[in-house]
């Protein structure tokens, strides 16, 4: 398998190895619905354009690598996608209209209530009747909670759920997304919750068919990922409002990290979190800020979500970087 060093210098960004974002578009090919993807999506922003609504673009879950044009075997970016499907009722509930694009059978919002956990599986809800079956008495109001707000997001036509498996799958979509929600320009927020991989095979360097185990022991070469924060910010979503994500083991590298990361990539907001605090404390970080957020033991008990905290504080950003006139200080 050829490595990086064997591509063409002028495919490198500024000799760091890394290939400049519109090469891995040239070297890379579309996902096959893409045109479908665009067609809904385009619809979707036609409606909530004329109804001068906001839009947050939510990405969830994690990309593939495959290892195989004909995938068979591939590299994984666990997520199971929470902390976006959680997001998007809270955004909801906001009055945006809500882009969800997430990784196919990660979790989704309203969904997400009621999938299996260590406790409780879909079926404990049912109960069997002489009549067929029906909702558990124990669990009546929690479901009619849910989808009722369900119903209402999908009979106002605020809600768009739209899929990806891939890397490339994610970003081929990711770029034709911001071109098709340009025109709403400051009314667009994008909430990157997504675990992108760090590394991926380019097409032309994978085997076309399925690698034989007969063949010995595998060895990998994987090219590192584009960083396309910089052309969305700059180029593809620059009259938006971006958030990004930053998690850290180490508190000391958390704040510093994330402000090196607004600093390079120019966007206004970082949710950075600790891997093990992540569900009850994060910090909002912008350009001129920093606010902790938390859950107190109490509602931690209670099983508030911290995005119930998350939401409204970018929501605030939001509304001033409208007013604004697309500038924060």
């Amino acid at each position: 398998m050829s490595t990086l060093s064997d591509m063409p210098s002028s495919s490198l960004d500024n000799g760091q190895g890394v290939i400049d974002p519109d090469v891995f578009f040239e070297q890379n090919k579309a996902p096959a619905n893409l045109a479908e993807f665009e067609a809904k999506l385009e619809a979707f922003v036609s409606y909530h354009q004329a109804q001068k609504n906001r839009i947050v673009f939510i990405t969830s879950g994690g990309t593939t690598i495959p290892l195989e044009n004909n995938t068979v075997r591939f590299i994984d970016n666990f997520s199971s996608g929470t902390r976006g499907a959680s997001s998007a009722e809270y955004f909801l509930r906001a009055g945006y209209a809500v882009v969800f694009m997430h990784r196919q059978f990660s979790l989704q919002p309203f969904h997400r209530h009621f999938v299996p956990h260590p406790h409780l599986n879909f079926l404990d809800y049912l109960q069997v009747t002489d009549n067929g079956a029906k909702v558990a008495t124990a669990y009546e109001q929690q479901v009619k909670t849910v989808m009722t707000e369900y119903q209402q997001a999908k009979d106002t036509n605020r809600l768009l759920l739209l899929e990806f498996v891939t890397l490339p799958d994610y970003l081929f979509k990711l770029k034709s997304g911001t071109r098709i929600l340009s025109g709403l320009q400051s009314q667009v927020m994008y909430y990157l919750a997504a675990a992108v991989s760090d590394f991926f095979i380019p097409s032309a360097k994978m085997n076309d068919h399925k690698i034989q185990s007969r063949d010995g022991g595998l060895t990998l070469t994987l090219d590192q990922v584009p960083k396309f924060l910089k052309p969305l910010v700059s180029v593809w979503a620059s009259q938006s409002l971006i958030v990004s994500f930053k998690l850290e083991t180490d508190e000391q590298l958390l704040v510093p990290k994330a402000r090196q990361a607004l600093e390079s990539y120019g966007h206004q907001v970082v949710v950075a979190n600790m891997l093990h605090t992540r569900k009850h404390t994060v910090t909002v970080i912008t350009k001129s800020s920093e606010k902790v957020v938390s859950l107190s033991p109490e509602e931690l008990a209670s099983h508030v979500e911290i995005e119930s905290r998350i939401i409204p504080q970018l929501v605030h950003i939001h509304d001033a970087w409208i007013d604004s006139g697309s500038t924060l200080a």
